[in-house]
C-alpha cells in the first residue's frame, strides 16, 4: 500500500490500526489522519521505538489492510 492509498483509506483502516496498536488513542488517530510519517511519529513516541522499528511495523501494518479481509490477524 502507498502513501496516498493508507491516507485515502484511513477512515476503513484506522479501526484496524487500533487493533493493531492498542496504545494509540481515538485522538492520536485523529491526528494521524493517514499520515505515514505521523504514524510512525507516533509509534516512535508511545511505544519508545525507534525510526526503522517504528518503519517495519508500519510496513507490516500497510500489508495486512492490503489482504483480503479475510487473512487479516492482527493478533
Amino acid at each position: 500500500m502507498n502513501r496516498q492509498k493508507l491516507r485515502g483509506r484511513w477512515d476503513e483502516t484506522k479501526g484496524f490500526a487500533r487493533e493493531f496498536w492498542g496504545e494509540l488513542s481515538g485522538d492520536d488517530l485523529n491526528f494521524i489522519a493517514g499520515q505515514r510519517d505521523r504514524l510512525i511519529g507516533r509509534l516512535e513516541r508511545k511505544y519508545n521505538l525507534s525510526r526503522s522499528e517504528a518503519e517495519m511495523q508500519v510496513e507490516i501494518f500497510e500489508r495486512k489492510v492490503s489482504t483480503p479481509q479475510a487473512s487479516r490477524n492482527y493478533h
